[in-house]
């Protein structure tokens, strides 16, 4: 069963409350709510899992397989890897600035682009900062 509620949005900053305010308490900006009507439905999660057949499962239900691994040519990181690349996988390298995270990891591009095809997604680097690293590194 569906259930409306309202909130009032300030226009400027995003800033959500239960009833119109004439002064945003957030940001200052005065007369920038709108009201906007918001639906809730009971049981919304459960009738997503449905459509989509994600159901909960325990763990020990599924089998686990050996998969293949590709080595990355650098010994104690296809340690930590359990063994190498997953295909399809995807791995987050975080660490301090300046420790060498995107020299290592055009380096393991560089080592298994003979494997597939690579992609390099960067957060905080330009195209450019990465074609002027691995310019200096020869790639």
């Amino acid at each position: 069963m569906a259930k409306n509620k309202t909130v009032f949005v300030c226009n400027e900053c995003g800033y959500e409350s239960g009833k119109w305010l004439g002064k945003c308490p957030a940001c200052g900006s005065w007369n920038t709510f709108f009201e906007q009507k918001i639906v809730e439905t009971k049981n919304s999660l459960l009738k997503s899992d449905k459509i989509s057949g994600n159901v909960p499962q325990k763990l020990n239900s599924y089998e686990a397989k050996e998969t293949i691994r590709t080595l990355t040519g650098f010994e104690e990181l296809d340690r930590v890897l359990g063994g190498g690349l997953v295909k399809g996988s995807l791995i987050l390298l975080g660490g301090e600035p300046g420790i060498g995270k995107s020299t290592l990891i055009l380096q393991i591009c560089d080592k298994v682009q003979g494997d597939g095809t690579v992609l390099y997604v960067s957060g905080e680097e330009s195209a450019e900062q990465i074609k002027l690293r691995a310019d200096r590194l020869r790639y």
